[in-house]
């Protein structure tokens, strides 16, 4: 291979290294991502809270079941609060913050909250093997391309991203960072009690 085709071939195997690193980003490197791929947090927060008199719909989140392939989505979930969880099995904060997910779906499911995942730009069979080997009980879209992402209407941080959709499925608090069992608790139950 000249020199040059080897130049080339390190600057590509150097951006794809990059663009993978902002992909799972965590903590305060956390961002949001835009349209054109580019990573920006709104004002520079990782916690967005919406007002309910200023809260949107959001458009037809749905997609395949990861694991039956079956048509799945928020519309499946009617006047349930619903935890969109956006995940990958190659992101390390997802693999910790599963457990924590977990035990606050199975909190607050019955008080009429559901959990559904988003698995982005992933394998699909790691992915299965993801979920089954750490048993999670709520199901996930698989979604590699990022359509399911694209109709929140949210800005969708890097991987992980938590999405609390009120009783109309419209957008009350998106953590563009990973959560804790704790602070998952308490914002899932404020909006699960929030008067209709």
């Amino acid at each position: 291979m000249r020199r040059s085709g080897r130049v080339a071939a390190a600057a590509v195997a150097a951006l794809t290294a990059l663009a993978v690193l902002a992909g799972c980003a965590t903590g305060d490197d956390a961002v949001a991502q835009n349209q054109s791929n580019q990573f920006v947090s709104p004002d520079g927060r990782l916690v967005l809270e919406f007002a309910k008199g200023d809260r949107k719909a959001t458009g037809e989140v749905k997609g395949s079941d990861l694991l039956t392939g079956d048509s799945l989505g928020v519309a499946d979930f009617p006047g349930k609060v619903v935890v969109v969880n956006v995940w990958a099995s190659w992101c390390p904060p997802c693999r910790k913050e599963f457990s924590e997910l977990e035990k606050v779906y199975q909190q607050t499911q019955p008080k009429g909250v559901e959990f559904l995942g988003i698995d982005f730009r992933d394998s699909k069979s790691t992915a299965q093997d993801f979920v089954r080997d750490r048993k999670v009980t709520y199901p996930s879209i698989f979604d590699y391309g990022g359509a399911s992402l694209a109709a929140l209407g949210v800005p969708v941080g890097a991987v992980p991203t938590t999405v609390i959709l009120d009783r109309d499925h419209r957008p009350a608090k998106v953590y563009l960072k990973p959560v804790t069992e704790d602070e998952l608790s308490k914002a899932v139950l404020a909006v699960a009690n929030e008067p209709r």
